[in-house]
């Protein structure tokens, strides 16, 4: 790392500097307690930016925040917690595992308290963005039309392309699965379900019922194109979307729905605009048909995944199949949808939506 160019986070509003994490290793103890130790370092807080309370003991602070990271604060045999503690003369009361409830930090000075909530705040932080994605903001491109198109497209490409290296039947996507994904989520408690519920519903009274006009967006989806440079070695073959009568409607209401939940920091800030597109084959789905390609980064300890994959030649596909038509669909709905889980139709699994019409 650059020291005169630290990598700097944003956290409700502020921004802080992030310097290295010091990991040790420590032998004789199995993996799932690989817990974080360490601490990282972050300049002083001005007093105002946290809600401190005064109390007869001193002075008090609480954080909100899933039971999943609470380990991560408290580290390895509890030695995080006590470095926290012993370097910003504070205590830190951590519901028991499986618990959901406030981390609250007392102390003899307010500015002890504001360096501990800060130092928590960055840890909760850097310990979020690794674990693996758990639901995703998306619009259903399901329609019974679409679905039978799909599997047309499926068996036409089977029978002509099916010599081409890599290309078989384990690398498409389930037809009833069929989606356009506006944002990617971490939502590890039913609190952060709820808020997710609550900022879309925003999102709705803001502005989707405005560019929306209250109605179904009719969109088609039209033509194939790849992600990678190199169309003979292909990982993810998406299905073009794009709106009927040619406005950029649907575009301008996924790029702000985007906009709106990284606001909130529900979404991480990787990019400001919605890729419009429907994953048809995807390289991933051969050893897992679940698998949700690039966000699958992470396990919850935060250990990083490789994921090898065998891509495939295009060339021929995109060739013969390049306009294929999957049909019209009335868009009329953006859905919570709940990762590695399905409804009784074989669908995503919704916990949440909101409706044009």
């Amino acid at each position: 790392m650059d020291i005169l160019r630290p990598q700097l986070i944003r956290i409700d509003g502020r921004i802080y500097r992030k310097n290295p994490i010091q990991e040790q290793n420590y032998q004789h103890e199995e993996d799932d307690e690989d817990f974080f130790e360490g601490g990282a370092e972050c300049p002083e807080e001005p007093c105002e930016a946290y809600v401190v309370v005064q109390t007869q003991q001193g002075f008090q602070c609480s954080i909100r925040a899933p039971s999943l990271l609470y380990k991560h604060i408290v580290g390895k045999r509890g030695d995080t917690k006590k470095k926290l503690e012993t370097e910003t003369k504070t205590t830190i009361n951590i519901p028991r595992p499986g618990q959901e409830g406030d981390i609250v930090i007392t102390g003899q000075h307010r500015s002890g308290v504001v360096s501990a909530r800060t130092r928590i705040d960055v840890l909760l932080h850097t310990f979020r963005r690794k674990q693996p994605f758990t639901h995703f903001l998306a619009f259903y491109l399901n329609e019974a039309d679409v679905q039978e198109r799909f599997l047309k497209f499926q068996e036409e490409v089977l029978e002509k392309c099916s010599m081409d290296r890599g290309v078989n039947g384990t690398i498409f996507q389930k037809p009833k699965k069929l989606h356009l994904t506006i944002g990617v989520l971490v939502l590890l408690s039913e609190q952060e379900i709820q808020q997710t519920r609550e900022l879309l519903q925003q999102c709705k009274q803001e502005f989707i019922d405005e560019i929306s006009e209250g109605k179904p967006l009719e969109v088609e989806m039209v033509g194939i194109e790849y992600m990678n440079d190199d169309p003979a070695m292909v990982d993810v073959l998406y299905a073009k979307v794009h709106m009927k009568d040619g406005s950029n409607r649907l575009q301008e209401l996924a790029d702000r729905v985007l906009e709106r939940f990284q606001s909130s920091g529900l979404i991480g800030k990787e990019g400001s605009h919605v890729k419009l597109h429907a994953t048809v084959m995807n390289t991933l789905f051969r050893k897992d048909p679940n698998a949700e390609g690039r966000y699958n980064l992470y396990t919850p300890d935060g250990k990083y995944i490789f994921k090898e994959r065998e891509s495939f030649d295009g060339r021929n596909i995109l060739k013969l199949f390049e306009n294929f038509y999957f049909g019209a669909l009335k868009l009329n709905s953006i859905h919570i949808s709940q990762r590695f889980a399905v409804d009784n139709f074989g669908n995503y699994a919704s916990c949440g939506q909101i409706d044009f019409s």
